[in-house]
């Protein structure tokens, strides 16, 4: 993959956070949003015109419409439209919560098809993709009782993970992030340039969490590496006003939180069991008072 420059990173953002923008207002967008390049001299309609045709991002995730006018596929403004386009599933928080496993694992298939998932089972996949439903449903769970917006789970009829039995919590979500976004099976592969993948994200107001679930108790240094592979290019496709965190889950493993290093770097990754995996979020997001 090619690494994105920050010049290429705002002229992307300048694209996808408007409805429709042209060429020759696009260095202008910039420099009102304060495109962050990094000291690099203000981007002028040449050096725009030169990426919108040579960029992957720009030829792979952008288009110009009849009436020469630049879209991006996915808006970088909540809600994300267009990122359903990319998931095998794709709703809010309350959305997700409120939909039963049935249903939902029904149109995480259809949804894996139409962006063409490879969906052979012979390894277990399907039971993977219901391990991960289990502890995101457990994560708002304890969102839920841990930040107290609802003390009384079952009288909001909230009533958590039973084995497989089904669920209707969006009473019992937290307030204030129901409308948090959540997909699963993202899957980005357009052509030879841009190539994105990620098991969960969660997008917050300004973070988004990419989770890589494995159903192991063991941190394999391979897999902290997938988990961080694309945070790179998760960053250019959100934009500038979102963090990404990568983390990876351990669905086997019980009382884990801890970080990894990335192979090859100083740089290190949240590894949690999925019983933890609270414990990610309020490291970022702060829930619990310190």
């Amino acid at each position: 993959m090619k690494t994105t420059d920050l010049t290429e990173r705002a002229i992307y953002a300048s694209i996808c956070r408007n409805d429709g923008i042209p060429a020759r207002e696009i260095a202008k967008d910039i420099a009102r949003h304060g495109a962050g390049n990094g000291g690099n001299p203000p981007v002028d309609r040449h050096t725009v015109n030169q990426y919108l045709y040579r960029s992957p991002f720009m030829r792979e995730l952008c288009y110009r419409d009849d009436g020469y006018l630049w879209h991006g596929l996915i808006r970088q403004m909540r809600p994300h439209l267009g990122l359903a386009d990319f998931c095998g599933w794709y709703g809010t928080v309350k959305e997700f919560l409120d939909t039963p496993e049935g249903r939902w694992f029904e149109e995480l298939l259809d949804g894996c098809r139409r962006i063409g998932r490879n969906l052979n089972d012979t390894r277990g996949l399907f039971h993977s993709f219901r391990d991960a439903r289990k502890v995101m449903v457990q994560l708002f769970r304890d969102l839920d009782g841990i930040c107290g917006d609802a003390p009384d789970a079952a009288a909001s009829g909230y009533t958590g993970v039973q084995g497989d039995t089904d669920i209707s919590a969006g009473a019992g979500i937290v307030s204030g992030r129901e409308d948090w976004e959540i997909a699963f099976e993202l899957r980005i592969n357009r052509a030879k340039y841009i190539r994105i993948y990620a098991d969960v994200l969660v997008i917050t107001e300004d973070r988004v969490f990419s989770l890589e679930f494995k159903m192991k108790d063991r941190i394999d240094p391979e897999e902290v590496s997938q988990a961080a592979k694309y945070s790179g290019y998760l960053e250019v496709l959100f934009g500038p006003d979102y963090d990404v965190i990568p983390a990876l889950v351990l669905t086997r493993a019980e009382d884990l939180y801890t970080t990894a290093v990335l192979s090859g770097s100083t740089a290190e990754v949240p590894v949690c069991s999925g019983d933890m995996l609270f414990n990610l979020f309020d490291e970022y997001l702060r829930f619990l008072a310190p």
